[in-house]
């Protein structure tokens, strides 16, 4: 019975049999749980063993333990307590009855509090021989589980090494990391490199990945045939300190049915928190186009959400609204229309939005064999870096974001670039006049050129309001700034983000708009606010570039930590989070029927997904480096991609995304099954002479317009 044994213990442990006492401790599963009316457990000061201390009933003594139970409290509940001295959060005090500072907070990621969960530690010299064991047994076991079972190594390699540097047991550290560091995956060898200079626990205090790595658990998708193995060989072979790491950094995302394949896992792994769990990815999304506003023009079948909003029709980002549901009927996986507020339609919107049909008229229907022509803008002699690019959506501004902290805005049509007259002559103009727009515009300082000057750091993403009238950037110095374009000064400087801003985005419908920087959220601005509307927090590195969809209420962020997320403008929720790329992203493009999203990144793959089911659907490799560039054709038909490499890729969308499997067992397992070879949705290659591709645009009319800056290697 239950005294008996802890007799027994008590016994072993004043005759200093620590293994023995470690051994029927595990046998009479006393391993910290409630042991019962009279027991408490406390940390000792000998790492990875507590003491068991019998309390008689009543008495407020722990005989030969270090601490104290206060009597008439509930035992159990103490037990519980009194473990978590082992993680430094708790001191006991003499035996008074009473414990100071047992006030157990949780949920804070102090440093300390993270890093000491590092504390209970077993025998650093047998850290090899653990790690050995189970890459021993994993790589014996079968074909179907050694896939999945392998998953387990780099997150365990992780946390081992940690603990060993946090426990200061540096030499056994140094040659843990050297002996297993080659056998991790090649996508990891980035986060390895932080990982080798963390040779002492002093490191582990400012290292904001590796606090990341031990606040947030390291998430594996496993089948419950592979993850019963797994249990059953660490329970055999009592290897506590592995069961521990799984237990406490892990999150094991088991699903019933076949265990996947070393290229299914290898498909969805990569990012620095494993992969999504996958009730992430569960919550509904409206993912169809917004009706379009009804007004007396002959509606061509085409332009359908494109005209979506201010009058100038989508501006160019979302670009891709244009069209989709080509019907006037609403689309039913479409959020209801006053979902969120947007802006009203001015006079001059609609002028634009008839525009825009008439030109969509005349639209090319691009297709494998119907290639569009591209015209590509090359900044020549660059010297101030050019660091962003953008075009308004009727393609009439081409606006270069610089390294020397300027913005310059060009026309690329005839019509030079005017600005408003001063008050003095504004004052002259007679009001009543036809022609007063015309008249109040001063012809003297027309140029093609203007030059934007306010940043105090390069200039890392433009963006232009879908009217036209208006354009923000965003810098290294922390803010984003609204220009007004109708004289070329800066209006606002919104400032939230403390650190470096990488990208900004006006939202299709104008008014709205995202940045995204160095702090690891991204946020939502409206124009006519100085304080952001909505915080989304979430990512565990910078997030690198931000994208509306088509119906302006969700918004998709790429990450340094290598995963995309979708976010909903009404509740700031996180409704979907894909995993796979192997290196930070760096652009983001949704189709415009707003059903998929095109991601690229450093690996230099395109990766597309399927927003409403939540699943990777495709697989787009050629380019041989970072992918700063994406861009779906008017009609969706055509993916354009460019990248560091120097070439603008083109791909058939229409062919990558028919017959898609998406039955129900593929979206709860995510066993997905990415055709062989996208060489087949190649459509052409095209190559710059030096110049890397940092923007792509499709015009109204399908012609594509492509941009950067020319490199003299």
């Amino acid at each position: 019975d239950r005294q008996t044994l802890v007799a027994v213990l008590q016994f072993l442990r004043r005759s200093n049999l620590r293994e023995s006492e470690e051994i029927l401790r595990r046998e009479a599963r006393l391993l910290g749980d409630d042991l019962g009316g009279n027991v408490a457990t406390v940390a000792t000061s000998s790492p990875g063993v507590a003491a068991v201390a019998a309390v008689p009933p009543g008495k407020g003594e722990a005989r030969g333990a270090a601490g104290s139970v206060p009597s008439g409290g509930n035992p159990g509940k103490w037990g519980a307590c009194l473990l978590l001295a082992a993680s430094g959060a708790l001191r006991c005090a003499g035996t008074q009855g009473s414990v100071s500072g047992a006030v157990v907070v949780e949920d804070q990621p102090d440093v300390s509090a993270v890093l000491s969960a590092y504390n209970q530690q077993g025998d650093p010299t047998l850290y090899e021989e653990y790690y050995s064991g189970l890459k021993h047994f994993i790589e014996c076991s079968l074909d179907c589980h050694r896939a999945e079972l392998s998953q387990l190594f780099y997150p365990l390699f992780v946390h081992m090494y940690l603990e060993l540097v946090y426990n200061q047991h540096e030499s056994e550290a140094k040659s843990f990391f050297e002996r297993f560091h080659g056998d991790q995956e090649c996508y990891y060898q980035d986060d390895l490199r932080v990982l080798s200079s963390l040779t002492k626990k002093e490191h582990m205090k400012g290292n904001e990945t590796m606090l990341d790595f031990r606040t947030s658990k390291f998430v594996l998708r496993i089948s419950r045939d592979s993850y019963q193995l797994l249990k059953r060989h660490l329970q055999e072979k009592q290897n506590n300190q592995i069961w521990n790491i799984v237990q406490e950094h892990l999150y094991i995302d088991i699903f019933d049915g076949m265990p996947r394949s070393k290229q299914q896992i290898d498909a969805m792994v990569g990012s620095l928190a494993g992969e999504a769990k996958r009730e992430a990815n569960k919550a509904k999304v409206f993912f169809g186009l917004l009706k379009e506003p009804e007004f007396d023009v002959p509606l061509d079948d085409e332009d359908e959400e494109g005209e979506n909003e201010e009058g100038k029709p989508k501006k160019k980002k979302p670009k891709k609204d244009n069209v989709g549901s080509k019907s006037k009927k609403q689309d039913p996986n479409a959020p209801p229309q006053n979902r969120i507020p947007l802006p009203e339609l001015k006079d001059s919107d609609k002028l634009d939005k008839v525009m825009n049909m008439k030109e969509a008229a005349r639209r090319v229907r691009l297709g494998p064999e119907c290639l569009p022509s591209i015209c590509f803008y090359t900044f020549l002699n660059a010297y101030q870096g050019l660091t962003a690019v953008d075009i308004t959506d009727d393609s009439s501004m081409i606006v270069g974001g610089f390294a020397d902290s300027t913005v310059r805005v060009w026309s690329v049509t005839p019509k030079k670039l005017r600005s408003v007259k001063t008050a003095a002559d504004l004052s002259l103009i007679d009001k009543e006049s036809d022609d007063v727009l015309e008249r109040i515009m001063d012809e003297k300082t027309a140029s093609e050129l203007k030059i934007l000057y306010g940043h105090s750091g390069p200039v890392y993403g433009t963006s232009f309001s879908p009217d036209r009238n208006y354009l923000l950037s965003c810098s290294e110095d922390g803010t984003v700034r609204l220009w007004s374009l109708q004289t070329f000064t800066c209006l606002v400087g919104y400032k939230g983000h403390n650190y470096p801003v990488w990208d900004t985005q006006f939202s299709p419908y104008g008014y709205y708009f995202v940045s995204g920087g160095h702090d690891r959220v991204a946020r939502l601005w409206a124009t006519d606010h100085y304080q952001p509307l909505r915080i989304f927090a979430g990512h565990l590195a910078d997030v690198t570039c931000t994208r509306f969809h088509p119906n302006s209420n969700y918004i998709a962020t790429g990450s340094a930590d290598r995963t995309i997320r979708l976010w909903d403008v009404l509740n700031g929720n996180c409704v979907r989070i894909f995993t796979g790329h192997k290196g930070p992203i760096h652009s983001l493009a949704f189709s415009p029927n707003g059903r998929f999203l095109a991601t690229g990144a450093t690996d230099g793959r395109v990766l597309l997904w399927d927003i409403g089911h939540g699943l990777m659907v495709g697989e787009l490799k050629g380019h041989t480096d970072t992918i700063y560039a994406l861009r779906f054709s008017r009609d969706g038909e055509i993916l354009a991609s460019g990248s560091m490499d120097n070439t603008v890729r083109l791909w058939d969308a229409v062919k990558a995304f028919e017959d898609l499997e998406t039955d129900d067992f593929t979206t709860a397992t995510g066993h997905i099954n990415l055709p062989e070879n996208s060489q087949d949705l190649l459509l052409g290659t095209y190559m710059t002479k030096s110049t890397p591709v940092v923007h792509l645009h499709f015009t109204r009319r399908n012609l594509l317009l492509a941009a950067g800056a020319y490199s003299s290697q």
